[in-house]
């Protein structure tokens, strides 16, 4: 079998690609100018106004655009790093694997069904994920945001009898998908027709129709891609890399759970209900947005309300519990946040790393401990951040070279 060149390799050649390229692609510029679209100033191109300029041919930039590249791409790389750090915390409590184990019990048994059976359960599953995130992707634009949910279902993909592929698959492509269909998204089809005087979303029926079609055929080729890895896992090209979670998931088949409740785990219970009942009283209604529409919710209230429910609950039964129900409603108050309160990454970075310091803290660790696992946490995912910043250094060559 050939050998695939790493990731950085193909980055650094198709940057060499980019340099070569400033010398024989003649350079070009817009002129830009700000106007309102939305009631939001924007910096947008004037029409009719392209025009030639020398270019300037890229040699030894190449090397300094890792360096460009890193800071272009600064907030997406801590993000990464962040969300890495705080679900290592979470997944060192083992949580994640309880709720896996419990939920391929809960699918076990809806194979009973001759239905269900003959479908597939876990087709079901790939599916439903996919139409949730490629609805999150169709009206609010959720892209950078799906790192978060990578973690938990690539695990859950590979438990299955799947590979990280067909993980990563049931949250980016699915949100990707979402996000070219642009239903209802405010970043594409809103400021585009905003920019151009037309009715605000106006051609939904086409933009819902373009969004079936790529999510049927989007979804199909996922399923046809996992029942091969299923039949033969040895067959993915990621087989060896997942060795890793394959092997997690057998230790935790053989493992005897001990549930338990540190009496630390109410106490953060108390806190964090308080801190989010104050949030309740300060926000009591919120502008959630949908396309061109919005309604006023009390949202912060009623989540609230079923966290300190759900927690008791949980937190009765174990503490993994209680973790996993702290993760669900991060996810719930992560939407909350993009739709309500127009959050982006600094705002779900904080969200995901109070999340894992407070996961942490309910297992009993002490801040060593916390810190340890942050850290191994940050340097498991640094590989994909240095990702992000390599590749911004091919923006970077193509802008500075002006082609």
């Amino acid at each position: 079998m050939k050998k695939i060149p790493h990731t950085y390799v193909i980055i650094f050649s198709i940057i060499i690609l980019a340099a070569i390229m400033t010398w024989f692609i003649p350079g070009g510029e817009y002129a830009r100018q700000k106007i309102m679209v939305n009631g939001v100033e924007r910096t947008v191109i004037e029409k009719g106004s392209f025009h030639y300029v020398d270019s300037e041919r890229q040699t030894w930039q190449i090397f300094t655009a890792f360096f460009k590249g890193f800071e272009r791409q600064a907030g997406i790389i801590v993000f990464i790093i962040m969300i890495g750090g705080a679900f290592w915390i979470v997944n060192s409590s083992k949580a994640i694997d309880i709720g896996i184990l419990s939920f391929l019990k809960q699918a076990q048994k809806l194979e009973r069904n001759k239905f269900l059976k003959k479908v597939g359960v876990h087709n079901l599953i790939i599916t439903l994920v996919m139409l949730v995130f490629s609805v999150f992707g169709a009206v609010f634009g959720m892209s950078e945001e799906t790192i978060a949910f990578i973690i938990i279902l690539v695990p859950l993909a590979i438990s299955m009898g799947y590979d990280s592929i067909v993980g990563v698959s049931m949250v980016f492509v699915a949100a990707g998908l979402g996000f070219a269909g642009a239903v209802l998204n405010p970043f594409t089809i809103g400021i585009a027709q905003g920019i151009a005087d037309l009715p605000l979303f106006s051609g939904f029926g086409y933009r819902l129709f373009s969004w079936f079609v790529l999510n049927i055929f989007g979804i199909a080729w996922i399923l046809r891609y996992a029942a091969k890895v299923k039949r033969n896992p040895k067959s993915s090209v990621v087989y060896e890399d997942d060795t890793y979670w394959r092997e997690r998931g057998a230790v935790n088949n053989e493992e005897t759970v001990t549930y338990h409740t540190p009496v630390v785990a109410w106490f953060v219970f108390l806190f964090i209900s308080v801190g989010l009942i104050i949030f309740s009283v300060i926000y009591p209604m919120t502008h959630m947005k949908i396309g061109n529409t919005s309604e006023t919710l009390p949202m912060v209230p009623v989540a609230t309300a079923f966290f300190v429910l759900f927690s008791v609950l949980s937190l009765r039964k174990s503490v993994h519990f209680f973790i996993l129900n702290l993760l669900a409603f991060t996810i719930v108050f992560l939407i909350v946040g993009v739709m309500g309160y127009s959050w982006y990454i600094e705002e779900i970075a904080g969200l995901f790393f109070a999340m894992g310091i407070f996961s942490g803290i309910a297992m009993n660790y002490d801040g060593n401990k916390i810190t340890k696992e942050f850290m191994e946490g940050a340097r498991d995912i640094l590989s994909a951040a240095l990702v992000v910043g390599l590749a911004g250094g091919i923006l970077v060559i193509l802008e500075d070279g002006k082609i």
